[in-house]
């Protein structure tokens, strides 16, 4: 439990870090003055991909890019926006969209384990808290919240060389484009490596979480 707190505690800081990273470089104006929306659609065209559409999304960082409907979906504050912040994160989404056009194979990963931890979800919690207190009667029911629990830290370990990826993508053609000068790019790639800590943290917290409930089988096991 108390491990669990610490994990909640980081996890609160780095998003509070990110949000204030964020705030900051949007009131940053970019010198180009283009738009996220501008922005990801040159990025999309210069690596050959006409078939994603770049849309507006509600809610703060929404932002995302979605392989079955090849759509990057900003936030309003993103498609918009015409500052550091709105390059990084736009180009990021891009970079999704980059790497399903490439066949990139962590993201083809990622994918394909969807609908598995969707399933995951919705029934684990439930499963392990029953399986703890079932445990001497029927100790399989916890061992099968493990491997369902296993299921959703897997997808976590894999997210994170796809988000990597699609950071260092976006920056790399910010870069060279150019459409960051050499004040902005360092912000840009601040903003992008708060975004990715957040997925870091949410990782090990799940690598964590799951060594407690492997050892709470086994010492069930031990007894």
């Amino acid at each position: 439990m108390f491990v669990s707190l610490i994990f909640v505690g980081l996890s609160m800081l780095v998003s509070l870090a990110l949000k204030s990273r964020i705030k900051k470089y949007s009131q940053t104006p970019m010198q180009s003055g283009m738009s996220g929306k501008e922005i990801a659609e040159r990025m999309l065209r210069e690596n050959g991909i006409y078939d994603v559409q770049v849309v507006p999304a509600q809610g703060f960082l929404s932002d995302h890019y979605n392989p079955l409907t090849k759509t990057v979906s900003l936030s309003t504050d993103i498609f918009e926006g015409r500052n550091v912040a709105a390059a990084a994160i736009a180009a990021h989404e891009c970079g999704h969209a980059v790497q399903h056009a490439t066949g990139y194979p962590w993201l083809n990963m990622r994918s394909k384990l969807v609908p598995a931890v969707q399933f995951s979800s919705t029934i684990v919690q439930w499963i392990l808290l029953a399986g703890i207190f079932t445990i001497n009667r029927f100790p399989g029911l916890l061992l099968g919240g493990i491997i369902l629990f296993a299921v959703t830290t897997l997808f976590s370990l894999i997210t994170l060389p796809v988000e990597f990826d699609a950071s260092n993508r976006a920056l790399a053609w910010l870069e060279r484009t150019k459409i960051t000068t050499i004040e902005e790019q360092p912000m840009a790639k601040d903003a992008l490596k708060w975004a990715a800590l957040t997925y870091v943290v949410a990782a090990v917290a799940s690598i964590v979480t799951l060594f407690q409930y492997i050892l709470i089988y086994q010492g069930r096991n031990r007894n």
